[in-house]
């Protein structure tokens, strides 16, 4: 286990219990900012795969399909 975890694991428990809904909510935030930012990572990665797609040439296949 690393350093940090120990310390975190150590803060925990030395809380009182009705500071353990603060720190879950706090954790839960960090997560979800984290994976917010993995999606747009993503999303950036597919709008410019976009570009290579538009274009006259394939517009005009797929036109007849």
């Amino acid at each position: 286990m690393n350093a940090g975890k120990s310390i975190l694991l150590k803060l925990i428990d030395e809380i009182s219990e009705s500071q353990m809904r603060e720190v879950i909510d706090f954790i839960l935030f960090l997560k979800s900012k984290k994976d917010n930012q993995v999606f747009k990572e993503l999303l950036s990665a597919s709008e410019s795969s976009i570009d290579f797609w538009d274009n006259d040439i394939d517009d005009e296949v797929w036109n007849n399909v």
